[in-house]
């Protein structure tokens, strides 16, 4: 989305007087963050917003009975946890669904419908444009892309879990989570391709991967220590090969997506810094590019189990076992 929304023109949009909001919209189709910050009246508590792939938001809202205007995006939606019935009528069609975890609805984009939801429930919705979906299909040297279909709590726990894995990382500002929902937004347009449109799209396999000095330069982008672009753009761009064949031939290299390859190198410094200096856990997490302590030990713990301290320790038990007493001290003030 080349202008993402910030947060105070969704909060200013919450109390402009209703009359300039249908003025707005008879002109041109608001933005999906905008026109959902209106309908549940309230804010996301959560939002990721990756120009051009996409955004994500995580949101908590109560009853709605209202009309959904047709926005700008796509916007496709599935349910944390909980069940609770929805009712969409859209002209003369009326569908009835449970929303639930794996299951997912889809808002086509400029499409409006009415919505009932009787209850206060948690949602995680994905704004996707249509040039996006049009730009995977190319890629992957298909036919354009057929209209997507209205679904509402439509059983699907591929794109589910897909949509869940995304809004974990999104309080992440680091480029290791930005790379990381870059990559899933390409995977959901691509499975909403394959699955939710009005004619059917097959992708087939990788042939082959990246050429020696290519990934040569894809590597050294991904290591550099310095503030070079790491998002999928530019790595696909510098090995001249579009966003949706740069991730397949990474991985046909490596056996690992751009994005888990980073990761893991992170991982591999910071369990060398740990293990062989008695630098801090905030130092430790600067070094490697996360920008607070706390999101380096949720990503450290979510890989390892164990939190930094607790890694370091047990590993300098087994490596120093005779004088563990004396260099656990020297890092006794570290911080979690």
């Amino acid at each position: 989305m080349s202008n993402p929304m910030l947060r105070d023109p969704l909060e200013a949009l919450l109390v402009a007087p209703r009359a300039r909001q249908d003025n707005l919209r008879i002109t041109h189709q608001c933005s999906a963050e905008v026109e959902m910050a209106r309908v549940l009246k309230t804010t996301p508590l959560r939002i990721a917003s990756d120009p051009p792939s996409g955004a994500i938001a995580y949101w908590e809202h109560g009853a709605l009975h209202d009309v959904i205007e047709p926005m700008a995006e796509h916007v496709i939606m599935t349910y944390p946890a909980g069940s609770q019935r929805l009712e969409r009528r859209t002209g003369k069609s009326v569908a009835i669904g449970t929303a639930r975890p794996g299951v997912v609805t889809v808002i086509p984009a400029g499409s409006t419908s009415r919505w009932d939801i009787h209850q206060p429930m948690n949602v995680v919705q994905l704004y996707l444009s249509q040039r996006t979906l049009e730009r995977i299909s190319g890629e992957a040297d298909k036919v354009a892309p057929g209209d997507l279909l209205e679904r509402t709590a439509h059983p699907d726990p591929t794109t589910s879990r897909l949509l869940m894995s995304a809004a974990d990382f999104l309080d992440g500002r680091e480029p290791l989570d930005a790379l990381f929902r870059q990559q899933l937004t390409d995977l959901l347009a691509t499975r909403l391709l394959a699955a939710h449109t009005g004619s059917s799209t097959t992708f087939q396999p990788a042939l082959g991967g990246l050429s020696p000095k290519v990934l040569s330069r894809a590597i050294e982008r991904l290591r550099s220590d310095n503030d070079a672009d790491v998002s999928l753009a530019a790595l696909a761009s510098e090995a001249g090969l579009s966003r949706f064949h740069f991730c397949r031939a990474f991985k046909e290299s490596t056996g690992l997506s751009p994005h888990a390859w980073l990761r893991q190198c992170r991982l591999e410094q910071a369990m060398n810094l740990l293990r062989d200096t008695d630098a801090s856990i905030v130092s430790v997490a600067v070094e490697i590019g996360y920008a607070s302590q706390a999101a380096f030990a949720a990503a450290f713990r979510k890989l390892t189990g164990e939190t930094p301290s607790d890694w370091r320790r047990h590993v300098r038990r087994q490596q120093y076992p005779s004088n563990h007493g004396n260099r656990s001290g020297a890092v006794a003030g570290s911080v979690r």
